[in-house]
């Protein structure tokens, strides 16, 4: 598939592993070994995103997420290795005691502002208004929306699902799991498989918005990738399904049940997952598909965020 030009970031192809797990194997991709400092999914769409902002000249990046956004710290990683600046606007409070992704935030030195949860509801507005500000002064700003979610930013993983291809036979696999934040990588993933002709569904946990408002997300999203970038196929709505009903306990948090399943798991296969996408897909992956043995038809997605688990390390300990 004919894509647009992008900067290489990732180190991919990431493998497919299989992995047996209470005496049932199912499939793995490990998109949490992108890289190291760059690690997960976010890098396939920030590969198009800093191509895009370098072929602008820019002088400094804007995007925002929560205090641990994974995306954020991608982002500042992303920039710096290009020679650009990065300020991240995040949902939380600042802390001397910075922990995970906000420290590596503060050591790659991007300049941060800090948001409660009823300003950070009009993000989007706050990052723009300040671009103006900055034009005015003679700066050329870069927005990169929560997640890097954009038609742009997903095209990573719509050319994620030809990599896969050539590692399994696709029309053999019913669909894959993954967590959904802002939507962007089921998005892609929807996108290519209508580009490949695939019949392929996209089971998507959402961790962070309601159901319905996630589906509207990644529909749109899927669909303007195609539009936008010319891209052959039609996006089949029924091959999304939303997993709701995981994240009760919200974005930033997680239950004790799924911590002690995360914890075996780990202790079993030396894999782990973090505690605000990847460990709440997974208990649903484990409860829909794994359990009932269907680990073989459903690949799961590992999208990363491993240092997000060093900001809940009591509460992996106590598990």
């Amino acid at each position: 598939m004919k894509l647009p030009a992008c900067v290489k970031l990732a180190n991919t192809p990431t493998p497919l592993e299989e992995v047996k797990y209470e005496n049932r194997k199912f499939l793995i991709k490990r998109d949490d070994l992108t890289g190291v400092e760059l690690s997960g999914n976010k890098v396939r769409k920030l590969e198009f995103l800093i191509k895009k902002a370098k072929s602008e000249k820019t002088d400094i990046i804007f995007t925002c997420g929560g205090e641990q956004s994974n995306h954020a710290r991608a982002t500042a990683i992303a920039a710096a290795k290009v020679g650009i600046k990065t300020r991240l606007f995040l949902w939380g409070k600042d802390s001397a005691d910075a922990e995970a992704n906000l420290f590596m935030d503060k050591f790659l030195g991007a300049e941060i502002s800090f948001l409660n949860k009823k300003n950070y509801s009009e993000v989007n507005e706050i990052m723009y208004e300040e671009k103006d500000a900055m034009q005015h002064l003679g700066k050329r700003v870069y927005v990169i929306p929560e997640g890097g979610s954009t038609t742009l930013g997903v095209l990573g993983y719509v050319s994620f699902v030809e990599e896969l291809s050539k590692q399994v036979n696709l029309k053999n696999i019913k669909g894959i799991c993954i967590a959904a934040g802002t939507g962007g990588t089921a998005a892609g993933i929807l996108a290519g498989a209508a580009v490949m002709k695939l019949n392929l569904k996209v089971y998507a946990v959402n961790v962070l918005y309601s159901k319905d408002e996630i589906e509207s997300k990644i529909i749109n999203l899927a669909e303007g990738a195609l539009l936008d970038f010319k891209l052959n196929g039609k996006i089949n709505k029924e091959n999304l399904v939303i997993l709701d009903g995981y994240s009760a306990e919200g974005y930033k948090n997680i239950t004790d049940k799924k911590l002690k399943l995360i914890k075996d798991f780990a202790q079993t296969t030396g894999i782990i997952f973090d505690p605000a996408y990847t460990g709440k897909a997974f208990t649903a992956y484990y409860e829909n598909f794994l359990n009932k043995g269907k680990g073989k038809k459903v690949i799961f997605l590992h999208t990363g965020g491993l240092f997000g688990v060093f900001d809940k390390k009591k509460k992996y300990l106590s598990a």
